[in-house]
């Protein structure tokens, strides 16, 4: 273990001059096979932060991208894509949990120096994961009607934009494989080839969905269903590049074909350590669902406002989440060297830096929240719904990078248990009950919502915070 004065010295010699931080952001594009339980912690830091970084902010740019032309077609597709996507969420819960854990293993293994454990793991993973996703593929492509009617969509939503459920649910595989093929490269400390499969994949939407919606030449318009076409072909190009680069070009972690078999044991590794990260999902994100049923018997507008605000707030959320997914890499292969206190250091290290990032983000967030939502909406009704949820928002955020730093060294370190269970408080028991109360009983409407999601998220930063300070996480195996 390094002493403190080691590190340091480490770290100095890691960027010393600013042609070395160029060097460095070249070689973080580029990938490195550098080990991150050794190197300097701010040079760890910055090696993987960068191309996470960049990876979440290409996907959530996608976002922006498709709601934009999406917009165009009026507020009951955006509508449409609103609730579409509160089924999405509880997908992208099994998905995003199943990730954690698999990060969290493969972190753990390629810390141990154990790389062939590692490729075992990674195949497991993967056929969990189209397992996983087969649900809700029946249920977009035989109940999208159904669904979006249980969600309170209008008549418009249920007669002509049930085919961009059908097709986002129904090759929901695509997007579950996207995301944990990602996170075994991120996991192995391969955050470059993750941040390059999710360019090449959403570069393939930005292009596709003008074309499929509106037409181009031979190409029919498509209207919202185009949408989602152009996102079924561009990330299933994404994970053909995945599997390809799992197999050939990874640059910590290669899969042999020999490992192509089935391990009951690894399997239920992965499942044991992913349901605390699919629990902590499933309640955030079904959370996210009865709030969105709130805003639909508020109004169209207030769904559609409500989109395009979470829009521009996954965009500038997208650094923030990849520092923090910087510091479960960290967390698990520094546990997995016996290196407890230099995992620690680095999730402190990290929290500053998501701190002040995200404070500048509430300044814009407060004062250019308007023209924020002008980009993608003309209608007056939506973007005063829309600029408030940001104003509001801008309040939280000093508190909110801490979260989402001591989120994820839990999530590292593969206590995924601790924070279902802070969720389950903090979403289900306080966030629904006080955002229904504000705005229904108290007739305060959307801004109900929007003060309800305020005050539980700042309570549950500080004291997700409190616990990770306790130091329990360090002593968990996986």
């Amino acid at each position: 273990m390094l002493s403190e004065n080691q590190e340091q010295s480490a770290e100095a010699i890691a960027l010393p001059r600013t042609e070395s931080v160029w060097q460095e952001l070249k070689n973080a594009i580029r990938g490195t096979e550098a080990d991150y339980t050794r190197i300097g912690l701010k040079r760890a830091i910055f090696l993987l932060a960068v191309p996470m970084i960049l990876e979440l902010v290409m996907e959530s740019l996608f976002a922006i991208v498709d709601i934009y032309f999406v917009g165009k077609l009026g507020a009951s597709a955006v509508a449409t894509v609103g609730l579409t996507e509160t089924f999405l969420f509880l997908l992208y819960s099994l998905a995003m949990g199943l990730a954690t854990a698999v990060t969290a293993i493969i972190a753990r293994r390629i810390g141990e120096k154990n790389t062939d454990d590692a490729g075992v793991a990674a195949v497991q993973s993967v056929f969990l994961a189209v397992v996983a996703s087969i649900p809700f593929a029946v249920a977009g492509i035989f109940f999208s009607k159904e669904l979006l009617a249980l969600m309170g969509a209008d008549q418009w939503s249920i007669d002509h934009g049930y085919r961009y459920t059908q097709w986002m649910l129904g090759g929901n595989t695509i997007i579950v494989l996207l995301f944990v093929i990602n996170a075994i490269f991120r996991g192995a400390g391969d955050a470059a080839i993750a941040m390059r499969v999710l360019w090449i994949a959403n570069l393939c939407n930005i292009v596709l969905d003008p074309i499929l919606i509106f037409g181009w030449g031979p190409i029919p318009a498509f209207g919202i269903e185009g949408a989602a076409i152009a996102t079924n072909i561009g990330r299933g190009i994404g994970v053909m590049v995945q599997l390809w680069t799992l197999f050939n070009a990874g640059k910590h972690i290669r899969v042999k074909l020999t490992q192509l078999y089935l391990d009951a044991k690894i399997i239920l590794n992965i499942v044991k350590t992913s349901l605390g990260g699919v629990g902590q999902m499933i309640v955030a994100m079904t959370s996210w669902i009865f709030l969105m049923r709130i805003l639909a018997d508020v109004g169209s507008e207030a769904v559609a406002g409500s989109t395009i605000a979470l829009r521009i707030v996954l965009l500038t959320l997208m650094p923030a989440w990849g520092l923090s997914n910087a510091a479960a890499t960290l967390v698990g292969q520094n546990l997995g060297a016996g290196n407890p206190d230099r995992a620690e250091s680095a999730v402190w290290k990290i929290g500053v830096y998501n701190m002040f990032f995200l404070v500048g983000v509430s300044v814009v967030y407060f004062t250019f929240n308007q023209t924020l939502m002008s980009i993608f909406t003309q209608d007056p009704r939506v973007i005063d719904i829309g600029k408030e949820w940001l104003q509001i928002l801008s309040y939280s955020y000093l508190v909110y990078g801490w979260w989402m730093v001591s989120v994820q060294a839990f999530n590292g370190a593969g206590d995924t248990k601790t924070p279902t269970k802070i969720n389950l408080v903090f979403f289900w028991l306080i966030q629904i009950p006080l955002s229904y109360f504000l705005a229904i009983h108290l007739g305060w409407q959307h801004s109900g919502v929007f003060w309800g999601v305020f005050i539980s998220e700042t309570s549950v930063g500080l004291f997700t915070l409190w616990l990770f300070k306790r130091g329990s996480w360090k002593k968990v195996k996986v």
